[in-house]
C-alpha cells in the first residue's frame, strides 16, 4: 500500500501543495507529484527526478515575502525555470501598499531591466516569459519601452493583446448564427473628457530566449466557426483552431474590490492558466510569477498540476495567497487524493 497525505503547511506566508510520501518510500526513491489536468493524481517513481529535486535551493510550491531580485538570485538555479507569468507594476501611478509606482522613469526601466536579466538567467533554453504591461491615456509608452529594453536580452516570439472588454456590432459581424444582435462584454474603467478613449487591452509579450520556442497552440484552441474547414486543410484533424494573438479575458464581476480583489492591480485566473496550457502543461516542471500579487498564477498552477514558486514584497498580499492555495488545493487536490489513497489500498 502507497500512503499519501496532503499536506497544506503553514509556515510564515506560504503554503506546500507537494503530496508527502513516508520515510521508507522516500528512500525507495518514490517521488510524489500533485494534481495534474483533470483532478487526477500523477506519482512519478524516479530516482534521477529525486536527486534533480535535491539540488534545487527552493522550495516549490512556496510565495517568499521578499524583492524578487533578491529571492531569483537566492533560490533559483540557471536555467531551472520553464515559464515565467507575471505582471510588473507598470510606474503609472497606481497606490500599492508598499511600493511606489511614480519613480522616475529611467530608473524604473533600469530596475525592470534588471529583473529581466534575472529572468533569463532562471529561464530554461527552451523557456517562455509571458510579461503582461498596461499603460494610462497619458501614457501610453510605458509597455514598449520596457519591451525595448528587454530586447538585448530576448527574442519577442509573440505579442498578444488581452482584450478587456469589447463592443461588436450585428451589422460588422454578418451572418453568424451565434450573434443575435449588437453585444458588449467585459469590464473596463471608464475615462472622462473628450481626448481619449476608454481603455479596453493591455499586452502580453511572450519572450523566449531564441525566438524557436514550439507552443501548444490548440491546448487554448477554439472551435471552427465555418465547420467546412475541418475537412477542406489536411492539417486540420479536429474541430479546433489557434486562437490567435488576441485573447478575450474579462474579470469576473465582484460585489467588493477590498474583499474580493484587494490588489490594486491584478490579471484574472484565466489569463496565466492560458499562458502555461499554450506553453504546453507537459513541458512545465517549475513555474514562476516575480511578483505574484493575489497569486492567480500559484493557483493556476494548483488547478494545472505544475510546480510553482513566486515573490511578493507585501505579506499582506501574500498571506492572500496563502489562503487562495490552500482552498484550491481542498477543492482540486483532496478528493482526488482521497480517492487515490482508497483505490490503492
Amino acid at each position: 500500500m502507497i500512503r499519501l497525505n496532503l499536506s497544506l503547511r503553514l509556515k510564515g506566508f506560504y503554503t506546500s501543495n507537494q503530496l508527502l510520501i513516508n520515510q521508507e518510500d522516500v528512500e525507495l526513491g518514490i517521488i510524489s507529484k500533485f494534481i495534474q489536468r483533470r483532478q487526477t493524481l500523477r506519482v512519478a517513481i524516479s530516482l534521477s527526478e529525486k536527486r534533480r529535486m535535491r539540488a534545487v535551493r527552493c522550495e516549490k510550491n512556496r510565495v517568499y515575502v521578499m524583492d524578487c531580485l533578491e529571492g531569483m538570485r537566492n533560490y533559483l538555479e540557471d536555467g531551472e525555470v520553464d515559464v515565467i507569468v507575471t505582471s510588473p507594476p507598470y510606474n503609472i501611478g497606481v497606490k500599492y501598499r508598499k511600493y511606489d509606482d511614480a519613480i522616475p522613469r529611467e530608473k524604473y526601466l533600469d530596475w525592470i531591466e534588471e529583473v529581466g536579466i534575472e529572468c533569463k538567467r532562471v529561464l530554461n533554453e527552451k523557456g517562455s516569459f509571458f510579461l503582461n504591461m498596461g499603460h494610462k491615456p497619458r501614457d501610453l509608452w510605458v509597455a514598449w519601452e520596457v519591451a525595448f529594453r528587454l530586447r538585448k536580452h530576448f527574442t519577442l516570439q509573440n505579442v498578444i493583446i488581452w482584450v478587456k472588454s469589447i463592443a461588436i456590432s450585428k451589422k460588422d459581424v454578418g451572418d453568424y448564427p451565434n450573434i443575435k444582435g449588437d453585444i458588449a462584454v467585459g469590464h473596463y474603467k471608464p475615462i472622462g473628457g473628450k481626448r481619449f478613449l476608454n481603455d479596453c487591452f493591455e499586452y502580453i509579450f511572450h519572450f523566449t530566449k531564441g525566438g524557436n520556442v514550439e507552443l501548444d497552440r490548440l491546448a487554448i484552441g477554439v472551435p471552427y466557426q465555418d465547420k467546412s474547414n475541418i475537412g477542406r486543410w489536411k492539417s486540420v484533424k479536429q474541430d479546433l483552431r489557434c486562437r490567435g494573438n488576441t485573447w478575450f479575458i474579462p474579470y469576473k464581476t465582484i460585489r467588493s474590490r477590498e474583499k474580493q480583489r484587494p490588489h490594486p492591480s491584478t490579471f484574472p485566473l484565466e489569463l496565466p492558466e492560458m499562458c502555461i496550457k499554450l506553453h504546453g502543461v507537459e513541458k512545465v516542471r517549475l513555474v514562476l510569477d516575480p511578483f505574484m500579487g493575489l497569486g492567480n498564477t500559484a493557483v493556476a498552477c494548483v488547478r494545472l498540476g505544475v510546480d510553482w514558486i513566486g515573490f511578493e514584497v507585501d505579506e499582506y498580499y501574500a498571506g492572500t495567497v496563502e489562503k487562495r492555495v490552500k482552498e484550491t488545493l481542498l477543492r482540486y487536490v483532496g478528493n482526488s487524493a482521497s480517492d487515490f489513497c482508497n483505490s490503492s489500498a
